[in-house]
C-alpha cells in the first residue's frame, strides 16, 4: 500500500501509466463509476482526497492492486 497520495504523486502516477500527453486528457474526459460518475478533474475540484481519485483510477485502468 502506498499510504497518502499527494496530488502531485497523482498526476505522477497517471503519467506513468498514462503517458504525460493522454494523462490530462483522461483526468479531464474520462468518467469514473467509482467517482460517482465524475472526472478525476471534477472529483479533485469538488475536494474529493487524491488517494481515493487514485484508487479508482486504479480499478477504472485495471491496474494492479499493489499500484494501490
Amino acid at each position: 500500500t502506498v499510504g497518502r497520495v499527494r496530488l502531485t504523486e497523482l498526476w505522477a502516477r497517471m503519467e506513468r501509466h498514462l503517458g504525460a500527453g493522454y494523462a490530462a486528457s483522461y483526468a479531464h474526459d474520462q468518467v469514473i463509476a467509482q467517482l460517482d460518475g465524475r472526472t478525476v478533474d471534477q472529483a479533485l475540484a469538488d475536494g474529493v482526497d487524491a488517494k481515493t481519485v487514485w484508487r479508482a483510477v486504479v480499478v477504472a485502468l485495471e491496474l494492479p492492486a499493489t499500484e494501490r
